[in-house]
């Protein structure tokens, strides 16, 4: 019996080049199965075999369960029977006894060598992803395997394949069985069946690695790809900058003749390439990445990440693109949103923005319009600035003297304060809160304010933390809230 063991472990492992361990435990899996069929499902047993004779032992598993908790008969005993039986256990002790072995016979072996051959599978699948997660982002290229109506399957050999779906493809795109296909490597997780390399045809990604590949300058780290953006099949821009002062990356990416991006292009279906300076400054970026259109103006709004773009009413259409496309494609490569407009539009919507701003200031810091109007002009936004910008900024303002500028820091921050306590009383504390013993109206109020609003809120704070809440309340006294909001706990678990 220990000889059949052993032979069907080394043959399986031979033939199919596994790790005999991984062999041996499906062996085990497979008589465990075995076991159970003999005593029962639910029973919980492990067999072990010997990695040198062959020999295998069987060992059951009770785990002591409290009285209630008892529902699997073969696999628990509840802890009053083993208390009865003379058991010296607690709850949650494991009793193991020994078992008898079932015989390994020709059904066994059959089954135990399904289940190694489902175990090689597995293993072969995981070494797959193990090697591939590591080449993410990377190019490849593999021979189509199998056409379907939603996705193609790739064959990159040593037993890999990968998922190239039709929404990853270009438009143009049309492979048969056996054709060779470049994709970029965008995903890899394990899956029990099927493939579990995804590739796209149509992410900036490849676009990014066709250069790398065209552009030696790309590989050397003399030329550095910063962002890309695409209409898959139609049109793409891709931003790069040099490392070497001496070498202009955008000559070296378009190549002699334009034969490197005719190159890239051509692997694309023909998608047109447009390659833009990258530069650290979001506005020169915009205007190099709306290129060819020229731009007359541009207004930079950091708090809502977006960028006014004023062009000439003759350039108009051709900066926004056919169906949106420059400015899409603009907007994706710079990361900030782009509003493109005519001289007049931005500045009709800059008086707009002036007037509101202007409002405001004159509303909430209770001055003259003139003054609302030179914080206006002096690109002052928000009650934040006014409060908190660095004294000499606004000393330097021509019509400020130091008293102008004290007074309306005083009322900027009294501002402030109003709005923070309209919001703080716009938070009301939930009705268990309030009803809670021991409780106060005011304290709960407080405590809401701070985003305390239920008794769970509350049980779950230290007492250090409720005492910086409220510095009026002892440290005992916040204990004995902070127990009173928890008895629900122990009230459930009972």
């Amino acid at each position: 019996m220990s000889k059949e063991v052993l032979l069907l472990v080394k043959s399986l492992s031979d033939t199919k080049g596994i790790d005999q361990n991984i062999a041996f435990q499906a062996l085990e899996a497979a008589l465990v199965m075995a076991t159970k069929k003999r005593y029962g499902a639910d029973w919980d047993v492990v067999v072990k075999v010997d990695r040198e004779s062959g020999e295998y032992t069987t060992t059951r598993r009770v785990t002591i369960v409290a009285d209630e908790d008892y529902l699997i008969e073969g696999a628990q005993l509840n802890i009053t029977e083993a208390l009865a039986q003379g058991l010296q256990v607690k709850i949650g002790d494991v009793i193991e006894s020994p078992l008898e072995s079932v015989s390994f016979g020709r059904i066994d072996a059959q089954a135990a060598k399904h289940i190694i051959l489902q175990k090689i599978r597995e293993a072969e699948r995981q070494e797959v992803v193990n090697i591939f997660s590591e080449r993410v982002g990377q190019l490849f290229t593999a021979v189509v395997k199998k056409v379907t109506r939603e996705w193609l399957l790739l064959d990159l050999g040593f037993n890999a394949e990968g998922l190239l779906q039709r929404s990853e493809m270009l438009p143009t795109d049309a492979f048969r069985i056996g054709d060779r296909v470049r994709a970029y490597l965008y995903d890899v997780h394990y899956e029990p069946r099927g493939p579990q390399l995804f590739f796209s045809r149509t992410r900036p990604g490849m676009l990014m690695e066709l250069f790398r590949i065209e552009v030696p300058e790309i590989g050397e780290q003399i030329i550095e790809v910063m962002a890309a953006a695409r209409d898959p099949g139609v049109r793409a821009k891709i931003a790069v900058k040099t490392n070497d002062g001496r070498i202009d990356p955008i000559g070296a990416c378009i190549g002699m003749r334009g034969s490197r991006v005719q190159a890239v292009s051509n692997e694309l279906g023909g998608e047109r390439v447009d390659i833009v300076l990258w530069d650290d400054n979001p506005a020169q970026l915009v205007i190099n990445a709306m290129a060819p259109a020229e731009i007359e103006s541009i207004v930079v709004d950091e708090n809502l990440h977006s960028i006014d773009i004023a062009v000439k009413q003759e350039q108009l259409s051709q900066a926004i693109g056919r169906n949106g496309q420059n400015v899409r494609l603009a907007t994706e490569l710079t990361g900030w949103t782009l509003n493109v407009m005519t001289q007049d539009e931005i500045e009709a919507k800059a008086v707009v923005e002036q007037g509101s701003y202007q409002e405001f200031f004159a509303d909430k810091l209770n001055v003259e319009e003139e003054i609302a109007a030179i914080l206006v002009r002096e690109g002052f936004t928000t009650l934040e600035e006014v409060a908190y910008v660095a004294l000499e900024d606004m000393l330097a303002i021509e019509e400020f003297d130091e008293d102008i500028v004290a007074a309306l820091r005083e009322r900027a921050l009294e501002a402030i304060a109003n709005e923070e306590a309209v919001r703080k009383s716009a938070v009301k504390p939930a009705a268990d809160l309030l009803a809670m013993e021991g409780m106060t109206e005011e304290l709960a109020y407080s405590l809401a304010a701070q985003g305390v609003i239920t008794m769970e809120d509350l049980a779950e704070l230290a007492v250090d933390d409720l005492v910086e809440i409220d510095a009026n309340l002892s440290a005992e006294r916040a204990s004995q809230l902070i127990m009173k909001a928890r008895e629900p706990w122990f009230t459930d678990d009972k």
